[in-house]
């Protein structure tokens, strides 16, 4: 009689040998997946710490320039963004009859809309001035009658660029006709004021006590939300679970030709 080669401790060709040595050893079809897939997740980390230093450069560029000193007005804008979140000093009187209103603007949660409003500067010039927010119930001007100061007054204000800032399948056509805007477009507003506007700038007023509490001003935001960073670790961290588990679906033992092995191209 025979013995088995198990009786003698032998094992067939081809069967795993356990504490074994092992090799890494790549399949094509794998690595053809998992290439592409840890490129793309570095770069999703790459460009998440790249916005991370821009979040960075805006939030110090708006804090630097908003909470400096108020300085005067400038006569001419060449270029409107390299001044825009500057605090500056306005003397004038407001054109109450001719204020637009901004939608939908939400403060502390609740919805509402932000009160435009020419201000007829001491030196002839019109500057828009979004003065802040009121409830959608006090948009009429009697309900907030107390706040619609006359001048002269002296007040500090942000400038601010026109223009929507969102995405463009999302912009929402105003209605000037009612004088009521999304996104403020200052030329089509200059429209609706009995003198010509500035059109390259407006202003944000800045928080102050008002009679009656409203508008409430201060609405440009200055900290800006920035997680970035952790975005950036995730993506990283999923390219370094993926290498990981490329690296021990491949790291098998040297006679492993079981199915998904690295010998299963050969026998196909």
């Amino acid at each position: 009689m025979t013995d088995s080669p198990e009786r003698h401790g032998d094992q067939r060709p081809g069967d795993v040998r356990q504490g074994g040595r092992r090799r890494f050893r790549p399949t094509f079809w794998a690595t053809v997946c998992a290439v592409p897939a840890l490129a793309i997740l570095i770069a999703l980390g790459t460009w998440q710490v790249q916005r991370l230093h821009w979040k960075e450069g805006e939030i110090a560029k708006r804090v630097e320039r908003s909470q400096g000193p108020a300085i005067a007005l400038p006569a001419s804008f060449p270029d409107p963004a390299a001044v825009e979140f500057t605090r500056v000093g306005l003397n004038g009187s407001f054109l109450h009859d001719q204020e637009f209103y901004l939608g939908a603007r939400t403060e502390n949660g609740r919805v509402g809309l932000n009160i435009v409003t020419p201000f007829q500067l001491d030196d002839g010039r019109t500057l828009l001035v979004n003065r802040g927010w009121v409830p959608q119930e006090r948009r009429d001007p009697a309900t907030r009658a107390e706040g619609q100061l006359a001048g002269p007054l002296e007040i500090e204000a942000l400038l601010r660029t026109d223009g929507w800032k969102g995405v463009s399948f999302a912009k929402p056509p105003n209605k000037p006709e009612e004088r009521f805007y999304f996104w403020l477009d200052l030329p089509v507003m200059g429209e609706g004021v009995s003198q010509a506007i500035i059109t390259e700038v407006y202003a944000d007023a800045v928080a102050a006590e008002l009679p009656g509490g409203l508008p409430i001003g201060g609405q440009t935001r200055i900290a800006l939300k920035n997680d970035h960073l952790e975005y950036a670790l995730t993506w990283y961290s999923f390219a370094v679970i993926l290498l990981v588990i490329y690296f021990l679906f491949h790291y098998r033992p040297e006679r492993d030709t079981g199915a998904g092995g690295p010998g299963d191209e050969n026998r196909a």
